[in-house]
């Protein structure tokens, strides 16, 4: 079962907290999950898929760390139960960071105060299709 967004803009959610994009930081010296999702497709623009980044960001947070070895079979377990998509992520949920899948559903940031971000959200991008990031309380 592909899980992966194609052609796809996550677009922050509504109720977004700040103006411009920021780069979270860890809390309590400890890697949070929008620190190590930031980490990963800021590392990697357009190299990664979100089924990657997902099993990523939880696999980064294990401790202690799986051996190599296993992770294909981790990956699998991982997968066979609901994973939440990135449209739960604290990227574009609290930080201002949309996420924009290409045509092979590869992931790369797009901050909300950027002129791309702008262009895609306002209709001048097309092709691209536009979902909410899911927003943190209630309406």
């Amino acid at each position: 079962m592909d899980l992966n967004y194609y052609d796809t803009l996550i677009a922050v959610a509504d109720d977004c907290p700040v103006d411009g994009a920021v780069v979270p930081a860890p809390r309590a010296g400890k890697r949070t999950v929008a620190v190590v999702q930031f980490e990963m497709i800021d590392a990697d623009p357009g190299g990664l898929t979100q089924e990657d980044v997902l099993f990523g960001s939880w696999l980064n947070r294990q401790e202690p760390q799986p051996p190599a070895a296993e992770w294909v079979e981790l990956r699998e377990r991982f997968f066979a139960t609901p994973q939440a998509c990135l449209r739960s992520s604290p990227l574009p949920k609290k930080y201002g960071w949309g996420l924009l899948f290409d045509e092979a559903g590869r992931v790369r940031l797009c901050p909300m105060d950027s002129a791309e971000y702008r262009d895609i959200v306002t209709g001048e991008v097309t092709g691209v299709k536009i979902l909410k990031a899911l927003r943190s309380r209630r309406a």
